[in-house]
C-alpha cells in the first residue's frame, strides 16, 4: 500500500488509531445498551447464557464499519445504526459461538468459550437463538431490504462454514478455495456492514457499491490476519486459544504456503498430521514457518487485500465516511507489522 493512502487519516488523526475509532464511543455505548436490552426477549432459562455471549470486551469491528461508512460529518448516533450494527454483530456472535465449538478452542476473549462452559449441545442451540434474535431485529425495519440483505449474508457465512468443515483434515484446497472460503465466512459480515451503514445514511447507489467492495476487501485481509495470529500471536495478548489450526485439521494460508515450500517428503508427513493420521508437531512446524518466510508471504497476501479495499474508494476522498474507513486499513497494517515485531511463533 502506498504511503499517500494512509497519509490523510494518519494525519487526521493525531492518537493513531485507537485515537479515532475513540470518536466512536458513543456509538458503541449506546450499541452495548441495545444489545443488553435484548436480553429480555430471551427466554428467563437462557439469558445468563446470552449474557455471556453479549459481553463488551470485543473489538466490534462489524460494528465499526456501520458507524464509520454511515458517517455523515457529525458524532450524531443514529437509532438505525444502532440497530442494524447489533444485528450484525449478533450474526457474528453466533458464529464464534459455533466456531469454538468446531475448533474445541478453550479460550474467546480471555475467558472460557461458551462450549466449554456450557457444553456443545447447548452453545449449538445458543449460536442458533442468537442467529434468529439477529434476524427478528432486522425485520423491525420499515421495509424488508435489511432483513433480505442480512439473511443472505448469514446464509453465505454458515455456507462457508460448512464448506470449511467439510474441507477439514483434507490438503486437496487450493488457494482460490481458499479465498473462496474467507470471502463467504468473514469478508460477508464486513460487506454487508459497510453496506448497510452507507445504505441507511443515504449514500449514492455507487458509494455503497464502492464501501460494499472495499468492506469485502477488509474482511478477507482481516481473515488472513487472524489466520496469521493462530502460529504467530500470543495467547495472553489476543485473548484467545492459539494453535488451533493444524490441531483441528484445517488448511488455513500460512499452512498452505508452508506445504508448498517444504520438500516432498516433508510437506507429505505435514499432510498427514492436517489429516489426523499423525500427532501434529506444532514447534517443528513453526520453527519451519520462521526458516522458509511464511510469515512475509502471508503478510503480504494480506496488505495485498488491505490495498484494494483502499483502492475501492479511491475516487471518493471527499466523500464524509472515506478517511475513517482508510483509517481502518491503516490499523489493520499496523497490527500486521506490530505482529511482526513483537511476536515470535508459538513454541
Amino acid at each position: 500500500m502506498s504511503s499517500a493512502i494512509l497519509a490523510a487519516p494518519t494525519r487526521a488523526t493525531p492518537n493513531g488509531f485507537a485515537g479515532f475509532v475513540s470518536q466512536l464511543a458513543p456509538h458503541m455505548a449506546e450499541l452495548d445498551f441495545f444489545l443488553r436490552e435484548q436480553l429480555v426477549a430471551f427466554e428467563p432459562e437462557i439469558r445468563v447464557m446470552v449474557d455471556y455471549c453479549i459481553d463488551t470486551s470485543g473489538k466490534r469491528i462489524r460494528p465499526t464499519l456501520v458507524f464509520l461508512s454511515g458517517w455523515q460529518g457529525a458524532p450524531r448516533v443514529q437509532p438505525e445504526l444502532v440497530r442494524v450494527a447489533a444485528v450484525v454483530e449478533l450474526v457474528h456472535l453466533a458464529t464464534l459461538v459455533h466456531d469454538d465449538i468446531m475448533d474445541e478452542a478453550d479460550l474467546r476473549r480471555s475467558r472460557m468459550t461458551v462450549a466449554r462452559k456450557y457444553g456443545s449441545p447447548a452453545a449449538v442451540l445458543l449460536g442458533d437463538a442468537l442467529f434468529a434474535h439477529a434476524l427478528h431485529l432486522a425485520t423491525q425495519f420499515p421495509t424488508t431490504e435489511i432483513c433480505a440483505a442480512v439473511s443472505a449474508s448469514t446464509r453465505r457465512v454458515c455456507a462457508g462454514e460448512i464448506v470449511q468443515t467439510l474441507r477439514r483434515r483434507s490438503t486437496n484446497i487450493t488457494r482460490a478455495e481458499y479465498w473462496r472460503i474467507v470471502d463467504l465466512k468473514t469478508a460477508e459480515l464486513f460487506r454487508v456492514s459497510c453496506l448497510l451503514g452507507a445504505r441507511l445514511a443515504g449514500f449514492s447507489a455507487e458509494y455503497v457499491e464502492a464501501v460494499s467492495r472495499f468492506g469485502r476487501h477488509l474482511g478477507i485481509a482481516y481473515q488472513i490476519y487472524d489466520d496469521l495470529v493462530d502460529f504467530f500471536g500470543e495467547e495472553g495478548r489476543i485473548g484467545k486459544t492459539l494453535g488451533t489450526d493444524l490441531a483441528s485439521g484445517k488448511l488455513t494460508l500460512p499452512l498452505l504456503v508452508l506445504l508448498e515450500r517444504l520438500s516432498a517428503t516433508e510437506a507429505a508427513v505435514l499432510g498427514s498430521e492436517i489429516t489426523g493420521e499423525r500427532p501434529t508437531q506444532l514447534s517443528l512446524r513453526l520453527r519451519q514457518m520462521g526458516d522458509l518466510g511464511v510469515f512475509q508471504v502471508v503478510a503480504l497476501a494480506v496488505n495485498d487485500e488491505i490495498k484494494a479495499a483502499a483502492e475501492a474508494l479511491q475516487a471518493y476522498h471527499g466523500v464524509a465516511p472515506t478517511i475513517f474507513l482508510l483509517g481502518l486499513c491503516a490499523g489493520l497494517r499496523e497490527q500486521v507489522e506490530a505482529l511482526q515485531a513483537n511476536s515470535s511463533p508459538l513454541s
